[in-house]
C-alpha cells in the first residue's frame, strides 16, 4: 500500500498568493497526499478563494484553527498535526510555490534509507517562479544529535518548509505556541535531539516568495516580538541540549556570539543561569563577551584613524 502524506499549510490574509501555491501542490507527480489548509483567522477573501478547490479535490480540507490553539503559525501547525492523517508529515507556506516532484523525491528516500526525515534545498523568487530543475537527488549530510551545531548554527540548513517527516516524529513534540519567529528552529532542534536521524539531499524542491510582510521579512526589520522570539528559542534550545548532556562548547559560544550581536546582554545572564555553569566556566564566557565588545570598539577606532 502507497504511503501517504499530510501536508500542513497555515494560512492568514494571503488571499492574493495561495492560488498559486495550491496549483503547484496540485501539480505533485505524488498523489497520495492530503492538504489541510489552517486558517489563522484571515480577514481577507482567502476561502473564496479556497472554497472551488475544496469543492472539486477531496484532497484539500479546509479548517478555521480553533480557540483550543494560541493565534499564530505554530498553534494553527500544531491544529494541522492533531488532525493529519498521513504517514509523512511537510509544512508549506501559503506564500510559495513547490516543485512538482517534490513528494516523490522526499517520500522514495525515506522510505529507501530508513530514515526519519529529508531535508531539501529551496530557491528565493521575487516575481517570476523559477523553472524547475531534474536532478539526481545526492545524499550532502546525514543529520543526527551527532550535528545539532552545525543544525543551530545554520551551517546545515533545515528551514521549516523544506523538510518530510516521518509522523513518528512529532508522536510526542508539537511547536511551542509562544514562539512568534523561529519557532521552528526551536521545535526541530528537539526532534533531532530525541535521536531521530534524516539527511540532507542537494534537490531544490522549493522556492520562497520574497516580500517585506513575510515572517523573516519582519524579523530581518528590527520587529520587536520576533526579535524576543529569538532570544526566547535560544533559551529554549540550550535548556534541552542541555538537560539532554548534548551542550558543547561550540554551541555555548555561538549563542553567546548571538547574544553580543543582538546587544543584548540580558540574554547572556540568562543563557549562563539556563546553563547553570560553574563559576570559573561563567567567568571565561564573561571574559569572552566583553572581548567580543572590546574588539567591535578597537575595530571603529581603526575606521575612524583610517578615514
Amino acid at each position: 500500500m502507497q504511503s501517504s502524506v499530510s501536508i500542513i499549510m497555515a494560512t492568514f490574509n494571503r488571499a492574493h498568493f495561495i492560488a498559486e501555491t495550491i496549483e503547484s501542490i496540485q501539480k505533485q507527480t505524488f498523489k497520495n497526499f492530503e492538504c489541510l489548509i489552517i486558517d489563522d483567522g484571515s480577514t481577507d477573501n482567502t476561502f473564496e478563494i479556497v472554497q472551488p478547490v475544496i469543492e472539486t479535490d477531496q484532497r484539500f480540507k479546509y479548517f478555521k484553527r480553533t480557540e483550543k490553539y494560541k493565534k499564530g503559525l505554530p498553534g494553527s501547525r500544531n491544529y494541522g498535526l492533531d488532525i493529519a492523517k498521513g504517514d509523512f508529515i511537510v509544512f508549506f507556506d501559503d506564500d510559495d510555490c513547490i516543485h512538482s516532484k517534490n513528494l516523490e523525491i522526499n517520500t522514495k528516500i525515506l522510505e529507501t534509507e530508513g530514515i526519519d526525515f529529508c531535508s531539501y534545498q529551496k530557491k528565493p523568487f521575487f516575481d517570476k517562479l523559477p523553472k524547475e530543475q531534474d536532478e539526481e537527488s545526492i545524499i550532502i549530510e546525514n543529520v543526527s544529535s551527532e550535528n545539532v551545531f552545525q543544525v543551530i548554527s545554520g551551517q546545515i540548513s533545515i528551514a521549516s518548509c523544506t523538510v518530510l517527516w516521518k509522523k513518528n516524529c512529532f508522536e510526542n513534540i508539537r511547536f511551542n505556541e509562544n514562539l512568534m519567529y523561529a519557532e521552528e528552529w526551536e521545535c526541530y532542534t528537539r526532534i533531532i535531539s530525541n535521536q531521530f536521524r534524516g539527511v540532507q539531499i542537494n534537490n531544490i524542491l522549493y522556492f520562497n516568495r520574497k516580500h517585506s510582510n513575510s515572517n523573516t521579512g519582519e524579523f530581518y526589520s528590527n520587529n520587536s516580538i520576533q526579535r524576543k522570539s529569538k532570544n526566547d528559542a535560544v533559551l529554549l534550545i540550550a535548556k534541552n541540549l542541555n538537560s539532554k548532556k548534548l551542550i558543547s562548547t561550540d554551541i555555548i559560544r555561538y549563542f553567546v556570539q548571538v547574544s553580543y550581536k543582538f546587544r543584548d546582554y540580558k540574554l547572556f545572564q540568562h543563557l549562563m543561569k539556563e546553563l547553570n555553569l560553574p563559576f570559573l566556566k561563567r567567568f571565561y564566557w564573561n571574559i569572552y563577551y566583553q572581548l567580543l565588545q572590546l574588539k567591535k570598539k578597537i575595530a571603529k577606532t581603526k575606521k575612524k584613524i583610517q578615514q
